[in-house]
């Protein structure tokens, strides 16, 4: 099936369910949201031939939108389905039930995200106020997004599998809340496989390469202090095999802190992924492998302060940052992305602010700059760029 055609049956099966939920749902809600970002980031203006304009950045329009009905069947019973477009073209973000025992048991089944950090909670461009995620999270708008293969977990991350979760209540301030869960588990259908293929787990790529499933979960607490004040202290992780003999395996963990206060809000999250490789093909990789797998570690990182300035304004600082260790692949011939080396890194600087003209219509601003490890052939480790977005909500 084409990514055209399952967009189409995604489309026709939220649809329908809409429909359907006309006579039988006992409440019913359909939402959306809509970003139009245009990126300019300063672009290598020794273009080969053969090769686009943006070798080394951004210089354009991005879409991001996404679809959303949420149904409750019954006091037990409640269905989602969500369709989003995005860097990734049309995937079906998620659809499933939720059967729910009571508040501390509740079991979620089909496809949605897993709970896994902080960040992931809020990743619609609706839910956080600048135009692009945090580094660890980056999906489609990182610069040398090849060379890195995206964040350490790009969001969503939407999965097919089961998930049990809940949350209890210590008296009326103090919120514990978990999630364990078994999915089918990112791939790579590579003879040789040196990373994660994300690209797999979208559209039209739904069936399991393995058949073994990647299990993970989450754990949260969360204190009130005051009426306007919390935090909340979390901890995840993630463990499986990505490729189709189940002899590479990734683990992901992952830590977060998130502050609000009044009118600020701090929130902080640290995630590392430990990947095997197969490097029983040396030429496929760029240092000479000591046997036939090894392994990489990709560390993320972000700190981001948010401050209510005015009912209308609000002002954001964010710092993240990558961090790459371990053998990586070996240039392809001709390729126009920056190699990496044995440790690579990246930390990105971003001062932004957001107007809302109306509660669901907001203007956002926002300026980076970025550093690397690795110089271009013209020994560049700096970039600077700006983001310019609306969005809208309903």
């Amino acid at each position: 099936m084409s990514r055209v055609a399952a967009a189409l049956v995604a489309l026709l099966v939220v649809a329908m369910a809409l429909v359907a939920s006309r006579a039988a749902a006992i409440d019913r809600n359909l939402a959306g949201s809509a970003q139009l970002d245009y990126s300019f980031f300063p672009t290598d203006p020794n273009v080969n031939e053969g090769d686009t304009a943006g070798t080394y950045g951004f210089d354009g329009f991005t879409l991001e939108a996404t679809e959303k009905l949420a149904v409750d069947v019954s006091d037990r019973v409640s269905a989602n389905a969500k369709l989003c477009f995005g860097c990734h073209g049309f995937e079906l973000d998620m659809t499933y039930v939720d059967f729910r025992v009571a508040d501390e048991f509740n079991i979620r089944a089909g496809r949605f995200s897993p709970s896994f950090g902080s960040f992931n909670i809020r990743h619609d461009v609706a839910n956080h106020k600048l135009s692009d995620k945090p580094l660890p999270y980056d999906m489609g708008r990182m610069l040398r997004l090849r060379a890195w293969n995206m964040g350490v977990l790009p969001s969503p991350f939407p999965d097919n599998g089961i998930e049990l979760n809940g949350t209890h209540w210590f008296g009326g301030s103090t919120q514990l809340d978990y999630a364990v869960y078994a999915v089918e588990g990112f791939k790579s259908e590579d003879a040789h496989p040196l990373d994660i293929d994300f690209r797999q787990s979208r559209m039209p790529y739904y069936v399991d390469n393995n058949s073994r499933p990647t299990v993970g979960g989450r754990v949260a607490l969360t204190q009130k202090l005051g009426t306007l004040s919390d935090f909340t202290l979390g901890g995840s992780g993630m463990y499986g095999t990505y490729d189709r003999n189940n002899q590479l395996s990734y683990a992901i963990v992952g830590g977060d802190l998130s502050i609000r206060i009044e009118r600020t809000s701090i929130r902080m999250e640290y995630l590392a992924r430990r990947t095997e490789m197969d490097t029983s093909n040396p030429a496929l990789v760029e240092l000479h492998p000591l046997s036939d797998k090894s392994s990489f570690w990709k560390q993320g990182a972000y700190v981001e302060i948010e401050q209510r300035l005015t009912s209308t304004v609000d002002l954001l600082v964010r710092v993240d940052g990558l961090y790459r260790t371990g053998n990586f692949a070996a240039p392809a011939p001709g390729a126009d992305e920056i190699p990496l080396s044995s440790k690579s890194s990246i930390a990105r600087y971003t001062l932004g602010g957001a107007y809302a003209f109306d509660r669901a219509f907001r203007l956002k601003l926002s300026t980076e700059l970025w550093q690397f490890s690795d110089a271009t052939d013209e020994g560049k480790k700096i970039s600077l760029g700006t983001h310019v977005a609306f969005v809208g909500t309903y």
